[in-house]
């Protein structure tokens, strides 16, 4: 994966480390902090820690530390098509390990990580509270359940099929203007 800041990132840190400035140099103020930098950016990039460690004056290692401890913080970026895939007691049973399997295998990444080109990531989730559909996953916020490995790859070239859809409606409006 590649780590290196988008434009649109870089804009954010900026404004970023700007707004840090409301917060006081406490170490009790680094969870809201990493709260604050990750709603901006949608994930703790490596350079948004070592502002908030020298903001705080406290070493990147115990930045990260703290960040680690708790499941809520990303350290790579969503993907444009955010996968989660349910491993609760009702999805497991029904195979929901050889479902996240299936779209780590076709996706070329593992749970936690973001495609290079940044279209897809891929979510562990404990439970989505829709145990009657198990085994579920959801796409971008939509649930797709009763899954199995089959539908894996159909549900990957359904998004492509979209996105090609887009990409050609969009240059015919350009085209048209």
């Amino acid at each position: 994966m590649n780590d290196e800041l988008t434009p649109e990132e870089k804009e954010a840190l900026k404004h970023v480390a700007l707004k840090l400035e409301s917060y006081e140099k406490q170490r009790g103020n680094l969870i809201p902090i990493l709260q604050m930098v990750q709603e901006k950016l949608a994930y703790l990039p490596t350079e948004a820690i070592k502002v908030v460690s020298e903001h705080l004056e406290i070493f990147e290692c115990e930045v990260y530390g703290v960040a680690t401890f708790y499941n809520q913080f990303r350290f790579h970026p969503p993907g444009k098509y955010p996968i989660k895939v349910c491993l609760g007691t009702a999805c497991h049973v029904r195979g929901g390990d050889i479902i996240l399997e299936n779209f780590e295998r076709k996706l070329g990444i593992h749970a936690g990580e973001t495609t290079a080109d940044r279209e897809f990531s891929i979510e562990k989730v404990a439970c989505v509270g829709c145990c009657a559909l198990a085994p579920v996953a959801i796409i971008d916020e939509t649930v797709h359940g009763h899954m199995a490995p089959s539908k894996v790859e159909g549900l990957l070239m359904r998004i492509e099929i979209e996105k090609e859809m887009e990409e050609r409606a969009k240059k015919k409006d350009e085209s048209g203007r």
